[in-house]
């Protein structure tokens, strides 16, 4: 049940909980960004090692501060990408599920550290685009903490 996109768009609000199976993370509130071209998702401890065990080259990271997780992806990109600032900065990519809405997508998303940000996960408009989605910022207006802490 992937890639479900319809001649039908799917209505999204600016915020929407998401979850990302392959990265235990469950029901977090993404910020749903048309400003952003591409998604990320907060991760720490980012780094290109070579596995002991079978010696290929693997991204390790950490999702959201999760101690007790470490990721290893045999398959990823790195791209440059420019910052809100407009300083452009490496980042590596990755390809996971995502559910939005109780439906199952594949998104290419970015790693980053977002710790100075409210949310922990960012979806762009290019996964909105691929899977035709409209946002309507009426929707889940409650998860607008609007200058809350940070994660």
């Amino acid at each position: 049940m992937k890639d479900m996109t319809s001649d039908t768009p799917i209505t999204v609000g600016s915020f929407e909980y998401v979850s990302l199976p392959g990265l235990k993370m469950d029901n977090v509130v993404a910020k749903i960004d048309t400003g952003a071209y591409s998604g990320a998702i907060h991760c720490t401890d980012i780094k290109v090692v070579r596995r002991k065990s079978d010696g290929i080259e693997v991204l390790r990271f950490k999702p959201s501060n999760q101690n007790d997780n470490v990721f290893d992806f045999e398959e990823f990109r790195t791209v440059k990408v420019r910052s809100s600032s407009g300083h452009q900065i490496k980042r590596y990519l990755i390809e996971t599920d995502i559910i939005v809405q109780h439906k199952q997508y594949t998104i290419r998303i970015g790693l980053t550290d977002r710790s100075d940000m409210q949310r922990e996960v960012l979806i762009g408009r290019r996964f909105l685009r691929q899977q035709n989605m409209l946002v309507d910022v009426r929707i889940n207006q409650e998860l607008d903490n609007d200058g809350g802490g940070k994660i």
